[in-house]
């Protein structure tokens, strides 16, 4: 049996929701990084570092579980980082616990950066996702997010 014969292929309805997750993505991404790198001089990648370093005890993480929390490649991480640290918005060290690893640690430069781009890049999110669909929806899409990353968590996991 060819396997082509034995896939359920996607619904015309499916076909288009799908089509149009991946346009919505690319879409909303492509505005905010634009937007970012306009105003403030950040990628979204970028801007997401600085996020996830300022909840991080300590400000600081390292730098494998970095890039699994910004889902990017090592080598992509490692370029932006040493763009963040020559803009003085981040610094590196090593850690001594590990000898192959280390930290990358948010400045307080890194910390007047993330709090000056922070209102432009929330309201925009709020005008392009969040204020569309209402509460409502909001609820709902949080549920189906919530159920995706989950599902996708589990199939990483095998």
């Amino acid at each position: 049996m060819d396997s082509v014969d034995s896939v359920t292929w996607l619904t015309d309805d499916e076909q288009r929701i799908w089509r149009s997750y991946l346009n919505v993505n690319s879409m909303l991404a492509e505005i905010l990084d634009r937007d970012l790198q306009r105003r403030h001089s950040l990628s979204l990648v970028e801007y997401g570092i600085l996020v996830h370093l300022s909840e991080a005890e300590g400000a600081r993480m390292r730098m494998r579980n970095l890039a699994e929390t910004v889902i990017v490649s090592k080598s992509r991480l490692s370029h932006q980082i040493a763009r963040l640290e020559r803009d003085g918005y981040v610094r590196r060290e090593n850690c001594q616990e590990d000898r192959r690893g280390a930290w990358a640690i948010l400045t307080d430069q890194g910390e007047k950066a993330l709090r000056e781009s922070a209102p432009d890049h929330v309201a925009l999110v709020r005008q392009h996702l969040f204020d569309r669909i209402g509460p409502e929806r909001v609820q709902q899409l949080g549920e189906i997010m919530a159920q995706l990353e989950l599902g996708l968590r589990e199939a990483e996991q095998r």
